[in-house]
C-alpha cells in the first residue's frame, strides 16, 4: 500500500509529531508499506528514509508564532506530487488550507482525515476560560464544528488518535468513523533503565539531596502545555516538602517559563534531549511524570514515561487522563495550580516502592505503534474494499 501524509505539522525540529511519522514510516515500511510524507519547509527537498519511505519539503511560508512549523498555501505543488505519486491512501490531519488541497485533488486514492488535536479545547477554552464557563465557550464556537463538517463530507473516512479525542467530537456532532488509538515505541522505555546516580544528579542540579522526590515534565514551552501551573504547583509545594522539578523541551515560551521558575531554587529547565537511550534512563529514573495539557487527545511522552514505569500526575481530563489509574496517579484539575500541587502532595505521601510497583506492571500494558500502525492499515485496507463501509 501507498500511503501520502500531506502533513503541515511535521517538521525536523517538532516534537510528537515528528516522533510519531518517523516510527510510523519505519514500522510501514517493515510491514510492506511505503509511506511519503509532504511537509512545508523553507526550501524543497527530499529526504530519503529505508523500505522505501521518504519525505518531500515543499517551499512554503514560516507559521508566524513558530519558526518551527511552516503553512502550505499554494496547492499546485502539493498536488503535483499526489499525481507523480498515485498513492492508494492520501491522509491529512490539518483543518485548514490542507485539507482543502486534498478534498479537491481529484486523484483515485482513499482520502482518509486523521484527527490528531482538539482545536477548540487548545485555544478559545484556554483563551476564555477566565471569562465564561466551558459549556458557554463550547455554543460559542460551534460554528468550528460546522466547518470541520464541510469538508469532511468530502473525505472516505475520518479517524482519531484515540478515545478521549472520538468523545470531544462525537458530542459535537463531528463525524468519526474509527477511533485509532495511537502507541509508542515501547523497545527504549522500560522501568529496568532506572538509574540512582542520574536520578541523585538530576535532583543535586535542583539543589537537592537523593532522599528528595524528583519530578519530570517534557514538552514544547507553549502555553497549550500549561507549564506555568506546573512551576506554580511545584513552587508551592517546595515550600514545605522536598521535590524537585526538571523540564526538559524549549520554545515561544521559554523566557517567560525561566522568569516564573526564577523564584524557585528546586525547578531546572533543560535543552530537549533527542537522544532516546538518555531520554528512557530520565525517565524511568524520576519519581513521577507530571503533565499540564489538557487540549492533548492523546499524551505520547507520558506514554512513554508509563511505560519507564513512572507514576504520573496528570489534568483529570484530556489524553493524558486516559492513562491515569489510581495505583499509579494522581490527577488535578487542569489549569488549577492549587488542585494540581494537593495532587503532587498526595502522591508524595504514599508509599514510594508500592506506586512505582504499580507503574511498572501497567508499563507493560502500554499500547505500542506497531498495533497502532496494523489498525491503521486494516482500516484503510477495508475502506477501499468497500468505499461505503469505512466504519471500524
Amino acid at each position: 500500500m501507498k500511503i501520502v501524509d500531506v502533513n503541515e505539522f511535521y517538521s525536523p525540529t517538532g516534537g510528537g509529531v515528528r516522533t510519531y511519522v518517523d516510527r510510523k514510516m519505519a514500522i510501514l515500511a517493515d510491514m510492506g508499506h511505503a509511506l511519503t510524507v509532504i511537509a512545508p519547509a523553507r526550501a524543497d527537498a527530499v529526504e530519503e528514509r529505508p523500505g522505501g519511505g521518504r519525505v518531500v519539503y515543499v517551499r512554503a511560508p514560516r507559521l508566524p508564532l513558530d519558526a518551527n512549523y511552516g503553512l502550505f498555501w499554494d496547492a499546485a505543488p502539493v498536488t503535483a506530487l499526489l499525481d507523480r505519486i498515485d498513492p492508494d491512501v492520501v491522509e491529512c490531519s490539518s483543518p485548514w488550507r490542507p485539507a482543502w488541497i486534498v478534498a479537491d485533488w481529484r486523484g483515485r486514492a482513499l482520502k482518509a482525515f486523521f484527527m490528531h488535536n482538539d482545536n477548540v479545547e487548545a485555544y478559545p477554552k484556554r483563551w476564555f476560560e477566565r471569562v465564561a464557563s466551558g459549556q458557554a465557550i463550547e455554543r460559542g464556537f460551534a460554528w468550528y464544528s460546522r466547518y470541520l463538517g464541510s469538508f469532511l463530507e468530502r473525505f472516505d473516512t475520518v479517524t482519531t488518535n484515540g478515545p478521549a479525542l472520538t468523545r470531544r467530537m462525537q458530542a459535537r456532532g463531528v463525524r468519526v468513523d474509527a477511533t485509532m488509538t495511537l502507541g509508542i515505541d515501547r523497545t527504549p522505555f522500560s522501568p529496568a533503565h532506572r538509574d540512582d546516580r542520574l536520578r541523585a544528579a538530576l535532583l543535586a542540579q535542583c539543589g537537592l539531596h537523593a532522599d528528595a522526590h524528583l519530578l519530570l515534565g517534557i514538552g514544547r514551552h507553549h502555553p497549550e502545555k500549561r507549564w506555568a501551573t506546573i512551576v506554580d504547583a511545584v513552587a508551592r509545594v517546595g515550600a514545605v516538602a522536598p521535590v524537585g522539578l526538571v523540564l526538559i523541551g524549549e520554545g515561544v515560551g521559554t523566557a517567560q517559563l525561566e522568569r516564573r521558575a526564577a523564584g524557585s531554587p528546586h525547578i531546572r529547565l533543560f535543552r530537549p534531549v533527542y537522544d532516546r537511550a538518555l531520554l528512557a534512563r530520565i525517565m524511568a529514573s524520576c519519581d513521577a511524570y507530571i503533565h499540564g495539557s489538557v487540549s492533548e487527545p492523546f499524551g505520547l511522552v507520558v506514554s512513554e514515561a508509563l511505560a519507564s514505569g513512572a507514576p504520573l500526575i496528570v489534568p483529570d481530563v484530556g489524553g493524558a487522563a486516559e492513562l491515569a489509574r489510581p495505583p499509579y496517579a494522581e490527577t488535578f484539575s487542569g489549569g488549577d495550580a492549587g488542585t494540581c500541587a494537593a495532587a503532587i502532595l498526595r502522591l508524595l505521601a504514599r508509599d514510594r516502592r508500592v506506586l512505582r510497583r504499580a507503574a511498572g506492571i501497567a508499563a507493560a500494558t502500554v499500547r505500542s505503534d506497531r498495533e497502532h500502525a496494523a489498525a491503521l492499515v486494516d482500516h484503510y485496507a477495508a475502506c477501499i474494499a468497500g468505499r461505503t463501509a469505512c466504519a471500524a
